[in-house]
């Protein structure tokens, strides 16, 4: 009689997606990302869970990870993960086990008990499955909203800080990511013909429009709506970005608005390659550079500039060929059903 396959399901529960992959024997199989805009209500989660059913189905042993204990409907981050769990608990059926980073994987009793650890730790578990993969790496996760940047060492994650305010202030975590950060948040000004023009401090585009001018989005990537909630093509985006510099679209040649595309997309990497540059310390320079996430297009360019190779987090992940791609756009997702396959 042929053995039963074993089968993990991994999930990362963020504050705008919950992602979901199917490991069957050690080997990712499927993985998925779902929006969900958890500071509109835990409902969306609930909906999110009953939506992905189908890729947890039947799994001898689930593995969780989160970011969504930060969304604004939690009055701490201690209620948050609290909230989490218990949803956890009452939404997805058998075994159970969270990530509490240093601590390993731990029941969901314990993890009450563990906020600190389980707080924001989806990182951590990445790292840790580059660090058996890779060995020593600079690895670098950019998603729809944050990018994370680890040093590993000695087949070790060598991190600095742990906490989101730890991770800040050493450069290890850096707020902007490759779809859903504000423009704003990149810049405060944009060069239109020649001249240095301020931004309207106002949620008029964001860092997808300049990427979807550049012609580097995936639109799969873009699960949320538009800040105007119009179309998501170039014209509209070229709409969108027109208004952040007091304009209409029709006042400028397409080429202008893809240099104003570029100036933002280009002040985004600096603030990555900054930060990755302290976070690099003391790794040799024939140490590469791990991407992973849907920002990998922008990995791609900072390992560049860093004069470091570029390894895809997809290529060197046991995973079936055809999901690749959206199990490193899920790498945490996919680090815990991986790591936690240990367990049966």
């Amino acid at each position: 009689m042929e053995k039963r396959k074993s089968i993990v399901a991994g999930f990362d529960i963020g504050g705008a997606h919950l992602k979901v992959t199917r490991a069957q024997d050690g080997r990712i199989v499927e993985a998925v990302t779902i929006a969900t805009p958890l500071w509109l209500g835990l409902h969306t989660l609930t909906s999110a869970f009953r939506e992905t059913a189908p890729i947890y189905a039947g799994a001898d042993l689930n593995a969780f990870t989160m970011t969504g204990e930060l969304a604004d409907i939690f009055p701490s981050r201690d209620a948050g993960v609290a909230a989490l769990l218990d949803e956890i608990s009452a939404r997805v059926p058998g075994e159970n086990l969270i990530y509490a980073g240093p601590s390993g994987f731990v029941g969901v009793e314990q993890a009450a008990r563990l906020n600190a650890d389980v707080a924001s730790a989806n990182w951590h578990a990445t790292a840790s499955l580059v660090a058996k993969l890779a060995g020593d790496a600079l690895f670098v996760d950019m998603g729809s909203t944050t990018t994370d940047i680890v040093a590993i060492r000695n087949g070790a994650v060598a991190n600095d800080g742990y906490t989101d305010a730890g991770r800040l202030l050493s450069g290890e975590l850096v707020y902007t990511g490759f779809t859903r950060t504000f423009l704003f948040g990149v810049a405060s000004s944009a060069p239109v013909r020649g001249r240095l023009t301020p931004l309207m401090n106002e949620y008029f585009a964001s860092i997808t429009d300049a990427h979807r001018i550049l012609g580097v989005l995936d639109e799969k990537d873009d699960r949320h709506a538009s800040a105007d909630g119009k179309e998501k093509t170039v014209d509209g985006s070229i709409a969108r970005l027109a208004r952040m510099i007091g304009r209409d679209a029709a006042e400028l040649t397409l080429p202008e608005w893809h240099e104003i595309a570029r100036w933002f997309s280009e002040q985004q990497l600096r603030k990555i390659h900054d930060a990755a540059s302290l976070v690099a310390g003391s790794l040799v320079p024939d140490v590469p550079i791990v991407g992973a996430g849907t920002g990998r297009w922008q990995i791609r360019r900072l390992a560049e500039r860093m004069e470091r190779r570029f390894v895809d987090f997809a290529e060197i992940i046991p995973a079936d060929d055809a999901v690749r791609g959206e199990a490193s756009s899920v790498a945490p997702a996919s680090a815990v059903a991986l790591l936690a396959g240990s367990h049966l």
